[in-house]
């Protein structure tokens, strides 16, 4: 994975879970929504570089 993906992805998992702990006094749904999108976000960015490590290996 490029450092930009990577740069990517590390600061949209962060600013979910920012924006979690900032809504935790103010709604209880918006906290679980940040944490889900927290989540899914930071699954899918090791879904991408799974992805770009398999299609990126030599066949052997």
């Amino acid at each position: 994975m490029s450092k930009i993906l990577s740069l990517f992805f590390a600061i949209l998992s962060i600013a979910f879970l920012t924006a979690a702990s900032f809504s935790i006094s103010h709604s209880g749904w918006l906290t679980l929504l940040f944490a889900l999108l927290f989540v899914a976000t930071a699954g899918f960015g090791f879904v991408v570089k799974a992805r770009l490590r398999r299609k990126n290996q030599p066949n052997a």
